[in-house]
């Protein structure tokens, strides 16, 4: 099958992966008549969702509604949290709920009804490769050939294990798909969750809850100093802002590279109301006896055995410098995802700029083809030029403006904001 713009000819952009990012650039691009684009997913309809290994019940984003696919770059769009509400026949309870933050499985089936409205989504589309060819390039998948004039790669940050923790034996689980095996993480003696961010906090949130009298040892492991809180003042949220990305992109490597080390609690930390939450239930549950928890800081994990029923896990207490060993039937990595570059750009490798860690170097307007002219823009995988806005879904509407005018040669359809900060970043 041989699939281009319906009028014949390369579609002016190919947008490959749909999670909100590329999701939210599909919404605010369909009214666009002067735009012809198609999202290629490759999970299924029926498969597609947001994060649905962590549908946990109650769980929450910690971004409020507004920072939705699109209202923040067109409030009055079709596609908003809001209007999926009022189809819903919810907006009321919303409104009474009194609570800007939405709920994580909400905000799955509001990522759902929006794609079930776009005619330019194609599930069930995994791209084999990319070449360039008679000026265009042309994705191949199992199902047929897309061609584009441009490319916007939206594939996601997949989940991460540390090197010690991959391919191991067993029924070990990156948080990703903690859900899927929950239930038979509650029939082990013993459960370790490994990690310091707010999908730790969940999963240890969750089993700490199902824990009763004689039941498993639950155990959290982080390599963090403390159990960071994610710093959320309004006059920090102002970092994620036309303005400090600016900022940051114009920075030296070396320094943006220091920055982004030093700035992970801006947004890796954990809710603080959830870190209250879990202090409250171990109080409530060490009331009624001893209770089989462990909380280990400063520890980390530089190793695992596995004998068929029991991990062994080499952990090292940073500022002891002592080793010791921890052993457990159940382990969640909740260690994170990063970007990794999809092989199927394999044969256009040479038409895209990289830095010295073979990164995308990317221009401030989300560019990196080496041409220069913007042929290849990129969501999501720019967290060493741009800063810890580019995972921020609240900058997602603001990024996805700056790619419609790029695809539209300068033209603004959706206003874009480039002063909104009181403070200075910059002398």
């Amino acid at each position: 099958m041989e699939t281009a713009a319906p009028t014949g000819g390369p579609l002016d952009f190919l947008a490959i992966g749909l999670g909100p990012f590329n999701l939210g650039l599909a919404c605010l691009t369909e009214p666009l008549t002067e735009l012809r684009g198609l999202f290629l997913e490759a999970r299924g309809e029926a498969d597609w969702a947001w994060h649905p290994g962590m549908l946990l019940e109650g769980a929450h984003l910690q971004t409020p509604f507004m920072s939705d696919l699109v209202t923040l770059a067109d409030p009055t769009s079709p596609y908003s949290f809001l209007n999926y509400l009022k189809e819903s026949g919810r907006l009321y309870s919303f409104y009474i709920r009194e609570n800007f933050y939405p709920l994580r499985e909400e905000f799955s089936d509001y990522c759902r009804w929006a794609a079930a409205r776009l005619s330019s989504v194609r599930f069930g589309q995994r791209v084999r490769e990319v070449v360039y060819e008679d000026g265009a390039y042309t994705a191949r998948t199992d199902d047929g050939t897309y061609r584009a004039r441009r490319l916007i790669l939206g594939t996601g940050t997949p989940p991460y294990l540390p090197e010690s923790c991959r391919d191991l034996p067993g029924d070990a689980a990156h948080n990703s798909r903690y859900l899927h095996h929950r239930e038979e993480l509650r029939r082990k003696e013993s459960i370790t969750v490994v990690g310091s961010g707010q999908s730790a906090a969940e999963i240890f949130h969750d089993l700490l809850q199902s824990l009763e009298p004689g039941g498993y040892a639950l155990n959290w492991v982080t390599r963090s100093p403390r159990f960071f809180p994610l710093e959320y003042t309004k006059l920090t949220l102002e970092m994620t802002s036309p303005e400090y990305v600016d900022y940051f992109h114009a920075l030296p490597a070396a320094t943006r590279e220091r920055l982004g080390a030093a700035q992970k609690g801006l947004y890796k930390g954990i809710n603080a109301d959830l870190i209250d939450a879990i202090f409250d239930l171990l109080y409530v549950k060490r009331r009624r006896g001893p209770l089989p928890v462990r909380l280990l800081t400063n520890t980390a994990l530089d190793g695992v055995d596995h004998d068929g029923t029991t991990y062994t896990l080499h952990l090292h207490q940073h500022e002891q410098g002592r080793e010791f060993t921890l052993d457990t039937q159940g382990l969640v990595l909740a260690t994170g995802y990063r970007y990794r570059v999809p092989e199927f750009l394999d044969p256009v490798r040479e038409r895209i700029r990289w830095d010295e860690q073979g990164r995308y170097d990317v221009r401030r307007d989300y560019s990196v083809d080496a041409a220069g002219t913007g042929e290849i823009l990129v969501q999501n995988a720019e967290l060493h030029t741009h800063g810890f806005a580019a995972p921020d879904l609240g900058m997602a509407a603001y990024r996805n403006s700056c790619l419609v005018r790029a695809l539209l040669g300068g033209r603004e359809p959706y206003r874009i904001e480039k002063s909104i900060a009181f403070q200075e970043f910059g002398a």
